[in-house]
């Protein structure tokens, strides 16, 4: 696409905003802000280590009698 092009498209795009002085969005992407930014298996895997690594060192320190 020219810049030609691109030009066109975003003053298409922007033209029916013109009118709208102060209440224009800031962006016209669409947010998603309920999407976390770590996966569920990131999470699930990061949970697991946390949790596993406590469970041995309770075992550990029974095991040696503190």
């Amino acid at each position: 696409m020219s810049a030609v092009q691109r030009m066109k498209v975003a003053n298409e795009k922007h033209s029916k905003t013109i009118t709208q002085r102060g209440h224009v969005q800031k962006t016209t992407r669409v947010v998603n802000e309920e999407k976390s930014p770590v996966g569920p298996w990131l999470l699930t895997l990061f949970v697991f280590v946390v949790c596993g690594s406590a469970i041995f060192q309770i075992i550990q320190s029974i095991r040696h009698g503190l």
